[in-house]
């Protein structure tokens, strides 16, 4: 039987050290393929690959379209480019950000689930927000192995937190546990193959080349009362084990946190634009009361003054709002 030759790993925040301490740790007949998604910024050029390829035996590079899978070697996902697993190659997908990111974590893990199934590890570690935890689920819907590292043991916890409140984890570790517990699963014959449901193949498709459609959209999740922050879109609510995400039919997708930040965001505009716009009737109709005055016409010249009193007071309450929002969003980082 073949063995459990994949091995997808997501991490955010605090993943470059952890990456690091992982590559010193690998033998240099790891018997599979590393993946690794780490959301990286894309206007810096990245030097991952020269890092990872130092500190341990196993050569690191950013992947290429079509590149074979080979083990013993580590394949980064490169900027603006979702890393997906295509057979026994690799693809770059050019579907539209995740959570905001491209790379993202999610569809990376779910290419993983639809194309290699029981063959295939997933690995979620440190980082902030939810990226991965959906992503991980689909691993274990198509009889793959989850692996998250210990929140306790992470930089960040969040990512990891997240992955186990989605569903529990065949294996909880700490970071420097990880290539012990890695080392025997690889050598392991892989599970009886599972059927892989519709919703993740299709998201898979979404990654890979774009945008669904509002038919493929109905398949696999219900319309929501909410819009898509980046395009204003309807969204969908996709359902996964009673933990929900959304996506538009355009393919943008968001996890439940990062969808509560963009409507935090989308808000803070929305109030920044009001703002904007009062300040400007209160400057105007202090100009018109200003000329009104000067010219001797003083019932016009109070009408302004009136106006602009209203305009003011209607400002200050969104100044405050704004506070407030601000406030809010400090106690919850």
């Amino acid at each position: 039987m073949a063995h459990r030759d994949i091995v997808a790993i997501g991490t955010s925040a605090g993943g470059v050290e952890a990456l690091m301490l992982l590559a010193r740790r690998f033998p240099p007949d790891f018997p599979a393929a590393i993946l690794i998604t780490l959301h990286l910024p894309s206007d810096i050029r990245s030097s991952l690959d020269e890092l990872l390829s130092r500190a341990g035996p196993l050569p690191a590079v950013f992947a290429a379209e079509g590149d074979a899978l080979k083990k013993a070697r580590i394949y980064i996902a490169p900027p603006r480019r979702h890393l997906l697993v295509d057979g026994d190659h690799l693809s770059l997908g050019l579907g539209p950000r995740e959570n905001n990111a491209r790379p993202a974590i999610d569809p990376m893990l779910r290419s993983a689930a639809v194309c290699c199934g029981p063959r295939a590890i997933g690995v979620v570690l440190t980082g902030t927000l939810g990226d991965g935890a959906s992503g991980l689920w689909a691993i274990g819907q198509c009889g793959g192995i989850t692996v998250v590292q210990d929140p306790s043991d992470a930089a960040f916890s969040e990512m990891p937190l997240r992955a186990m409140s989605r569903s529990p984890p065949d294996h909880l570790v700490k970071l420097a546990n990880l290539p012990a517990l890695l080392e025997p699963l690889v050598r392991r014959p892989m599970g009886k193959p599972v059927p892989v449901p519709d919703r993740i193949r299709i998201e898979v498709q979404i990654a890979r080349s774009g945008g669904g459609s509002m038919k493929k959209m109905d398949h696999i999740g219900h319309r929501s009362v909410l819009t898509c922050p980046e395009c204003n879109g309807v969204l969908w609510e996709i359902d996964e084990n009673g933990d929900p995400h959304y996506r538009c039919h355009v393919g943008h997708a968001y996890s439940a946190e990062m969808m509560s930040l963009a409507l935090d965001d989308n808000l803070r505009r929305a109030l920044g634009s009001a703002l904007r716009a009062l300040d400007e009737r209160v400057a105007l109709a202090e100009k018109l009361r200003r000329q009104a005055s000067e010219r001797g016409h003083n019932q016009s010249a109070a009408t302004w003054a009136e106006r602009q009193q209203e305009y003011e007071r209607e400002a200050e309450v969104i100044r405050q709002s704004i506070k407030r929002a601000d406030e809010i969003a400090a106690r919850a980082a």
